[in-house]
């Protein structure tokens, strides 16, 4: 059985931020990062223990075609989304959001 996923608001914030800067690349680019993103959630909505944990102890999802990670921690009862972030953002941000 699945776990349901809950996001930290500001990880709602990184993706629609992240969306609006390929929209004002191409509307295509945006909606590929979109499904991207969207099968990546689905991934971790399937099978959480099979994404490896990063430095900070959360567990991480890279995308494949785009230059992001998704950050989330595998709770007893649901999965809890925290930062979408650039590969070379700084490891540390979004990782002190509860």
């Amino acid at each position: 059985m699945n776990k349901k996923i809950y996001y930290h608001p500001s990880a709602v914030k990184d993706a629609r931020q992240i969306t609006k800067d390929y929209e004002k690349k191409s509307e295509n680019l945006a909606d590929e990062f979109w499904a991207e993103l969207t099968f990546a959630l689905a991934s971790i909505e399937e099978h959480p223990e099979r994404h490896h944990f990063d430095v900070t102890g959360k567990r991480r999802n890279n995308l494949k075609k785009f230059p992001f990670h998704i950050l989330f921690e595998e709770r007893l009862d649901d999965i809890k989304i925290l930062v979408i972030k650039h590969h070379r953002r700084n490891p540390s941000y979004g990782t002190r959001r509860k």
